[in-house]
C-alpha cells in the first residue's frame, strides 16, 4: 500500500502563487506515473499535470507556462508550482500515483483564488 497526503493549498489572490506537495509513504515499489488532478465544484475532475518515471513531464494547456512539476526522489515527494493563478484555478487538488501497477490517490488540497 501507498499513502499520498497533499499540502501547500490556500487562499491567494488573483496572480499569485502556490506550491503543492504531495509526499508518499509506504510500499513504494515501481512508480510508473505521479500526476496531479483537480476538481472544481460541479465539474469533472480533470489531470493538469504529469510525470514519468523518468522525469518526463506534461501539462494541460490550461496551465501550461504557469504551472511546473517537479519531484525530490530523497523525499519520495513532488511539488506543483503555481504561478500566475487565475480564479478557474480554483479547485480540490489531487496527487495520484501508480505504483506497480496500482493507482492511489491523496485526499486533495484545496486552492481558492480569489480576491
Amino acid at each position: 500500500q501507498v499513502q499520498l497526503v497533499e499540502s501547500g493549498g490556500g487562499l491567494v489572490q488573483p496572480g499569485g502563487s502556490l506550491r503543492l506537495s504531495c509526499t508518499a509513504s509506504g510500499s513504494i515499489g515501481s512508480i510508473n506515473a505521479m500526476d496531479w488532478y483537480r476538481q472544481a465544484p460541479g465539474k469533472e475532475r480533470e489531470l493538469v499535470a504529469t510525470m514519468t518515471s523518468g522525469g518526463t513531464t506534461n501539462y494541460a494547456d490550461s496551465v501550461k507556462g504557469r504551472f511546473t512539476d517537479s519531484r525530490d526522489n530523497a523525499k519520495n515527494t513532488v511539488y506543483l508550482q503555481m504561478n500566475s493563478l487565475k480564479p478557474e484555478d480554483t479547485a480540490v487538488y489531487y496527487c495520484n500515483w501508480v505504483v506497480s501497477g496500482r493507482s492511489y490517490w491523496g485526499p486533495g488540497t484545496q486552492v481558492t483564488v480569489s480576491s
